[in-house]
Order: structure tokens, then sequence, then C-alpha cells
């Protein structure tokens, strides 16, 4: 069906949106020619997330339009509207802070996060902050040095901030507009880079607090005006203009984009944004795509610089704003400083990526070999966790390909209620793999049981009823609760590995993450909150006992703590000796 769809898209600028099984749009895309462009998805060969999108895509369909502009418009709506899981995204969907001046129907500055940067009614925006804290510590001191509007609502009655002298009764008294027009001008001019006013303010407040003895407060001021020299005298740029604007700079290797945005306000460079972008088809088209992407999550300033790949046209009519593609004096300084931090970014996050592709998928290519196994995609671990032969709990954690798969972990509660591995493992396993057969779920190429010859038994003793053949091998500790060996499923022999290998560090990995998971587990529900599981694993409490103790005395501490008379009046005499020496134990074990 698609092979004879394809053959006949027109040679026509328009947008195209791949569908899945279901029918659903999982890929919205753009193009000057959509035959070109649709059909290089399904004539090469592909890699990452484009081959695994390229698996999914059941169907398309596209929407011819009269010009490449129009093409762009159409893919933004349609995102917009779908949002499809493949399009780009920015990796943490991060929105920065923005400092915000509202002036009706009172005076206020707050931090904001805005989706829509350009809806400003009765609003002057300042920003972005990359730097959160920088955002909330300037409004905080905003806030305290001059009396703006701080509590929410209209109260009818005059506040605290009112009578503390930092706010001027909005809701009830009638304000001076000359006034607010003084503070206003005054708050608006620091924002925009002068500190003179406010450093006058502060050190006036400051003299103030000193004269009447007050050193602990003047103090604070004084941090403040220090913090404020710093952030004032952030990096200047050579661009001595005072126009807003952002810095746009790429570098491509490796089939990825790094990309770095500089963010410079009132002449001075308060941050950056860097990202990298998968280059899927092409990179011009990428590195659009992404520039307006962001700035439909952030304010478009006054000029934004970038290099050739920009189609600055297309992006200024869009955007509503001046792209300049500078090619010498300052701005072309400040667009190389953009090129080479997107260089390093990239360049730094390609060698974590390959440092971490060793780590994990070479480690786990490496245990394959030595497990002499077919395949090892999946590897299920398992460790138990007990206190005093009760309480006793398991979890199990999955890797896949080297890397934990966190949304596959698993938590099991077990019903047997002494000190015993063996059926423990048992029950946990069953559990799990029955469940396996039963639902049709992913089955593991390997399991790992935290333990040595009798976990493993337990292991292949229900696998074996279950009629699954899984390889199981098991990782045993030293007598400093290191990993120390692996054991073989089979033949029960240990199978030698370097302790500086990369397959050792990998199972050590494992093992701890597993370890960590249970023990969690167990810490959590033998918490505070977890009073009625505590109890659950006490001789001789039943429900109603149960509940007569929680409503009585509230917690363990306080079960812990009561005398043994009290406690008869709920459980018998032996039963409350055993309950207090149980809970006894379970604090020391919590040490």
């Amino acid at each position: 069906m698609i092979e004879e769809k394809l053959k006949l898209i027109p040679h026509l600028p328009g947008s195209y949106q791949m569908l899945d099984k279901d029918g659903v749009i999982i890929y919205v895309g753009k193009a000057k020619d959509l035959k070109k462009r649709v059909n290089s998805y399904f004539n090469r060969e592909q890699s990452g997330k484009t081959k695994k999108m390229v698996s999914e895509i059941k169907d398309f369909t596209y929407i011819v339009t009269n010009t490449e502009n129009e093409a762009f418009i159409t893919e933004i709506n349609l995102i917009k509207e779908h949002n499809p899981k493949y399009n780009i995204l920015l990796k943490d969907d991060k929105s920065y802070p923005y400092i915000e001046y509202i002036s009706k129907p009172y005076p206020k500055v707050k931090v904001s996060r805005y989706l829509n940067i350009r809806k400003r009614d009765n609003k002057v925006i300042f920003g972005p902050y990359p730097n959160a804290y920088a955002a909330r510590r300037i409004v905080n001191l905003l806030n305290r040095l001059y009396p703006l509007k701080k509590c929410s609502g209209n109260p009818k009655a005059l506040c605290l901030y009112y009578h503390i002298g930092e706010c001027l009764g909005y809701c009830v008294n009638k304000v001076d507009q000359d006034k607010l027009n003084n503070m206003e001008e005054e708050i608006l001019s620091f924002l925009r880079g002068n500190d003179k006013i406010l450093r006058e303010k502060i050190l006036s407040k400051i003299n103030s607090y000193s004269e009447a003895l007050n050193y602990e407060m003047a103090k604070e001021l004084k941090e403040e005006l220090n913090y404020i020299d710093v952030i004032m005298d952030k990096q200047k740029v050579e661009a001595h203009d005072f126009v807003n604007r952002d810095v746009i700079g790429y570098y491509i290797d490796k089939g990825h984009i790094g990309l770095n945005i500089l963010f410079i306000r009132n002449n001075k460079l308060i941050g950056s944004h860097n990202d990298i972008i998968t280059i899927k088809i092409d990179p011009e088209e990428e590195i659009n795509d992404y520039i307006l992407n962001f700035y439909t999550r952030h304010e478009v300033p006054k000029e934004i610089l970038g290099d050739k790949y920009l189609k600055t046209d297309i992006l200024s009519e869009l955007l509503k704003t001046n792209f300049v593609i500078p090619e010498k004096g300052k701005k072309k300084k400040l667009l190389d400083m953009a090129k080479l931090n997107s260089s390093i970014y990239l360049n730094n996050e390609i060698m974590a990526f390959e440092k971490e592709e060793k780590r994990t998928i070479s480690a786990n290519e490496e245990l394959k070999n030595i497990l002499k196994l077919n395949s090892l995609k999946r590897i299920d671990i398992f460790d138990n966790s007990n206190l005093f032969g009760t309480f006793a709990v398991s979890g199990m954690v999955v890797f896949k390909e080297g890397i934990p798969e966190k949304k596959e972990y698993r938590k099991y509660k077990i019903t047997i209620d002494k000190n015993d591995d063996y059926n423990t493992m048992k029950e946990v396993i069953y559990r799990r793999y029955y469940r396996v057969l039963l639902d049709k779920l992913e089955k593991p190429d390997l399991i790992i049981v935290d333990g040595g010859i009798n976990q493993i038994n337990a292991c292949k003793d229900v696998l074996d009823n279950l009629n699954l053949p899984i390889k199981v091998v098991g990782l045993k500790k030293n007598d400093k609760h290191r990993t120390n060996d692996l054991l073989d499923g089979d033949s029960y022999n240990i199978i030698p590995i370097d302790k500086d290998s990369l397959v050792f560090h990998y199972l050590t990995r494992m093992q701890d993450e597993v370890h960590r998971y249970a023990i969690s587990y167990h810490r959590q529900i033998r918490s505070k909150g977890s009073i009625s599981s505590v109890l659950d694993n006490v001789d001789g409490i039943g429900k109603v006992r149960k509940k007569a103790l929680i409503k009585e005395f509230g917690n363990i501490n306080n079960i812990m703590n009561a005398k043994i008379e009290d406690l008869e009046k709920f459980i018998p005499k032996e039963v409350a000796i055993n309950l207090q020496k149980y809970l006894i134990n379970l604090k020391k074990g919590e040490k």
C-alpha cells in the first residue's frame, strides 16, 4: 500500500504526516518537494530514532501548500494539534524563568515561566534567566525594597505587608500615581541593567539599620548588595547598542548537531541554552525546525544572529523578528563564540556517550560471550530482603542492552513469614514468570539471583516446572558485602572474571541496583506510615486487634514505648511482649 502511494506524491511543497498501525500521527514534517522527502524515508538505510520511527509507519498522509512558507506554518499547527511523539522536542521540555513587572491593576513583580511569552497585557518581561535562583533572588530583593503588592486576591482589610511598610495598601487605599510612576521607573531601569539607584537604596537601608544597631538586617542587605555586584558584572559583550538579541551557533558531526543559543540582554551575556539534535534527513531542516519550536516556547528577542543554514526570510516572517547573518565585526565575533560553544558541547556529549556505550553495550556483549549465550537483550535480576526472619520482600530490576529499564522494575511482598531464602526465591520467581506466561510478557535471556547455589536451585526448580529454559547465574558477595563471584547455574562452578574488567563492573552495578531497590522497598513498608504492614508480621495480631492498636497508639514508636499493661487492653500479654521485642529488633535493624 505504501509503495503505491509513494508513486503518487506530487513534486510540490507541503506537510506530511506519518501514521502508526492505529492511525495515530507519530511524526509531522514539511518539505519543498513532498515526493523526494517522503520517499527518502523508505528508499535508504536509516539509523537511530529515525529507523525506529520508520519501523512503526504503517501509512502516511500529506497536505500540499502553495509555498514553502505555508508548509512551515501547516507543520507547526499540526504538531501543536497532535503532539507527535517523534517530532523534535526539547530534551527536558524546559521553559526558562522570566521576571515580569505587572503594572495593572497593582504594581507587582514575579518569576514566571511562559508557554506563550508574547501575551503581555500590562506586563513588561525580562529574561530568560537560565539561573532560576538568580531570578527568584532578584524578585525577592525588589519586593523587599519597594512597596509592591505581594498578597494574592483583593483583601478587604490591610494586611501585614502594609503594617511593616512593604505595601502601600492598594486594596484599600488610593495611592498617589506619581509615586507609583517613580517606583516603576526605578524598577524597570534596574531590570534593564542600571543598578545605580538600587545600589543607593540598599546602601541607605544598610546605614539606617546600622544606626539602629540592627546589624543582622544590615548584614543581610550587604549580602544582597554583593550578589547584585556579581549578577550585574557578568560577562559583557562587545556590541554596545544594547539591543536584546540571541545568537545561534551550531556544529555538525557524527550524525548530530550541537546547538548553542546565547542570550544577550542589555549588553550582557546572561546565559545560554545547549542541546543536541539527531539528524534524521537534512541538517538544514532540522536546525530551522528546532529554532521555530524553541521560540514558540521562549521570548523572541528584537534580533537573532545566525549562520547560513537559517532560512531568515521564513523565520523572520513567522517569528516577527529580525534575523541577521553577520559576516564581520562584533556580531560575527558573537556568532563565532556561539559556534565554538556548540562544538565543545557536542564533542563532550559524544565522548560521554561513547564512554557510556563502552560501559554498557560492550560490557553486555562481553557477558554474553562469557556465558556463551546466543542473545543477551534482557536481564532480570532478583534480590530478597528480610529482617530477623520476617517481613520479607523481593525486588526485580531489569537491564536491556546494558541499560536499566526502570519501568520494568517490580516489587514483591513475600507471603512466607520466616527466614527461608530458598522458598522466598521460589515464591518470587513463580509469581513473576507465571505472570510472564499468562500475559505473554517479554522473557529474559538471563536471570541473575543475588546469592549462591541455594537461590539458583530455587530459581531453576520453578523455571523447570514452568518449562522455561532460561539461563540462571548467581552473584555472591564477600565478607565486605561486595560483588565477588559469578556462579554458573548449570555447573555450579565459579566463572573467572577479572575484577578490573568492564563486565565485572557491569555485574557489580546490577547487583548494587537490585539491592538498593529491594532495600528501599523494605524500608518503605516498615516506615511510620506502614504501621499496618508491620503489625501483619506479628503472630497473634489479626485485623480486629490491628485496627484497635492503630486507633489507640497511632504509630510504631508509641506501641514500642507503651507499658505492657496498656497493650494488654487490646492483645494478650504474651503477644504484647513478642510485639515489643519485634519492634525493638526492627528499630535496631534500621540503624
